[in-house]
């Protein structure tokens, strides 16, 4: 029996004997799934909730907060096309989101300008704030456990990526995926997220199941929906950790599905970390933050 594209790995286990299926996943796939990690599903349950009365707001309230790809605040229908990111002319993406990002400063005031700026939180959910800044602080410490498997998976040492997470960027999205009631019918091409790879280090996606859901590309199987468990994170690797491994490692090609004709009231929420390195970290000659700037403009409509 093959051994599965996107295998589990148990982080409280031996993590000596899962280096070579992270390897072999890696570079097949781009994608893990990880349990054992100790986070509490209670509060992801608890962000949703809160987050579904922010997103089910009218237009109007919501547009004060309303920010282009990047920035801090909402991400209303049509921001956003994450097919552009790969060259393909996709219509925007079926989804609104709520986005937030690393804000202690640095003390560079050009890098804290551009990177480390405050958060804007929703007065309309006040209990939004707390969970979700807990949250981040799980999430960095999960991603910098993870950063540290993955270095020594790779043959370079457990601090290989961690030595330049020291005051690392990131970014969190809260991802809603409505229902055909408020989308309406996709246009040809059109998903909740288009194709694409991530153009970062590391991803932690916390995912709900559903027809209109996750799907990873790889040459040994095309497009196939991604494995579902709900005690896992999905991880997946970016453009920047593949060009870290000199391309040994690929970064997951992914997408995520329209909603369904055949359940179209079916709404989704995925909450999206996206765990970076340093400002200035230069990988292979490339800065990893101009690139970062560079791939955000891209999937920017309009």
């Amino acid at each position: 029996m093959s051994e599965p594209l996107i295998p589990t790995i148990d982080l409280a286990d031996d993590p000596d004997r899962a280096l070579r299926t992270i390897d072999r996943a890696l570079r097949e796939a781009g994608f893990l799934l990880v349990t054992g990690h100790g986070v509490d599903p209670g509060p992801r349950a608890d962000i949703r909730a809160v987050a579904r009365e922010f997103f089910r707001l009218p237009a109007a309230v919501k547009e004060p907060y309303a920010v282009k790809v990047g920035g801090r605040g909402w991400l209303g229908p049509g921001a956003e096309a994450n097919g552009y990111a790969e060259g393909t002319v996709t219509p925007p993406d079926l989804k609104e989101s709520l986005s937030f990002a690393a804000e202690e400063p640095t003390g560079n005031a050009a890098v804290d300008a551009e990177w480390f700026l405050p958060n804007t939180w929703p007065a309309e959910v006040p209990e939004l704030k707390p969970l979700v800044e807990t949250y981040l602080g799980q999430m960095r410490e999960l991603s910098d456990r993870i950063l540290d498997l993955l270095g020594t998976a790779l043959g370079e040492g457990a601090d290989f990526f961690t030595r330049h997470t020291g005051h690392p960027t990131f970014g969190f999205n809260i991802n809603w995926y409505p229902g055909r009631a408020l989308t309406g019918e996709p246009e040809p091409g059109q998903f909740r997220i288009g194709p694409h790879t991530d153009f970062g280090t590391v991803t932690v996606l916390d995912r709900q199941a559903g027809r209109g859901g996750l799907q990873v590309y790889t040459d040994r199987g095309g497009w196939q929906d991604a494995p579902y468990d709900p005690a896992a994170f999905t991880v997946n690797i970016g453009d920047l950790m593949a060009g870290w491994t000199g391309g040994r490692w690929r970064s997951g090609r992914h997408r995520v599905l329209p909603p369904p004709a055949d359940a179209p009231d079916e709404e989704l929420m995925s909450l999206v970390y996206f765990y970076e390195c340093d400002p200035g970290t230069t990988i292979h000659g490339l800065e990893s933050h101009g690139y970062l700037r560079s791939q955000l403009e891209a999937i920017t409509t309009g």
